[in-house]
């Protein structure tokens, strides 16, 4: 009788443990939200062996094909392989093949700016904190010139300027980029340069240089991950807004933006054109940035959820 209640008692703890257990462990991790930027990356790195045809090249007699689900016969070729998945563009070129080429741009001017911005703005937000009076002074005055400055007006000034490049948007990107890191760093290097153990390294005789990379730099970095986290996702919208406008990543090359662009002319007869591109941007946004709201919440112990 006793092994009986037991066992009930077990089978029901565990109809109720397991969804239970499901539940806590999707809502502990980010899995949709890391699926998705583990897909984004794999799909940069590879892209040349993922993508089915070139993206700078296509057929007029191919042109405004519909994806396979409303193709007729969408299978093709001697491999039986679907031949356009997600349907072409105007000028006949795969739009599958450019999304995945466009991930690529997006990832590669995503990581060049995000480095590059968060050492030039760690390292002048922590000389700004540390030292104070005048280098704090400039650094900020110049962070608050950054943030005033509309970035889009600027872009297309520059462009119209300099013409369209690749490099003049990493450019243009780091340069406003910067700023978030330096202020936020700043604010963590003026709450440490007051804690014990900095104060027992400026009387043991330590060095300004030695006391910001071995004291203040480990500190910050916590807030340094978490605002690079959190500004990917917004690189690389701002990067497709740019391409957008016309003042991107130049055509033909593949951007996320300039898709979306192309295809808003032929939103009432081919959808696929512009809805493909505008999914792959809304989903590497929302994915970084859930993602970075996680990282935030894990390395703060105000916010670390239990």
């Amino acid at each position: 009788m006793e092994n009986t209640v037991q066992t009930g008692n077990s089978s029901s703890e565990e109809q109720i443990g397991r969804p239970t257990l499901y539940w806590r462990f999707f809502r502990r991790y980010p899995i949709l939200p890391l699926i998705i930027v583990v897909a984004i990356i794999i799909a940069a790195v590879f892209a040349p062996l993922l993508a089915p045809h070139d993206p700078l090249v296509g057929n007029l007699s191919d042109q405004d094909r519909p994806p396979f689900w409303q193709t007729e016969s969408p299978i093709s070729g001697k491999e039986g392989l679907i031949k356009f998945p997600l349907g072409t563009d105007a000028l006949g070129r795969d739009i599958f093949s450019r999304i995945i080429w466009g991930a690529r741009f997006s990832m590669i001017i995503a990581g060049i700016v995000i480095v590059t911005g968060a050492v030039g703005g760690t390292v002048l937000g922590m000389i700004a904190g540390y030292f104070g009076g005048l280098p704090d002074e400039a650094i900020m005055r110049l962070v608050d010139l950054t943030l005033g400055v509309p970035f889009i007006l600027v872009a297309l000034a520059t462009v119209v300027v300099f013409g369209a490049s690749i490099t003049l948007v990493i450019s243009l990107l780091i340069l406003f980029s910067w700023s978030g890191f330096a202020r936020q760093v700043r604010a963590e290097t003026l709450r440490l340069r007051t804690a014990d153990y900095v104060l027992q390294a400026k009387i043991s005789g330590a060095s300004s240089a030695r006391i910001i990379s071995r004291h203040i730099l480990p500190g910050v970095t916590n807030t340094v991950m978490v605002i690079a986290s959190l500004n990917i996702g917004q690189l690389i919208l701002t990067e497709a807004t740019l391409s957008f406008l016309g003042v991107g990543i130049p055509k033909p090359n593949p951007a996320w933006g300039s898709m979306v662009a192309d295809g808003r002319d032929y939103i009432g007869t081919s959808y696929w054109m512009a809805l493909f591109p505008g999914i792959a941007i809304f989903l590497v946004s929302f994915a970084f940035n859930f993602l970075g709201d996680w990282i935030r919440d894990r390395l703060d112990p105000m916010l670390r959820q239990l």
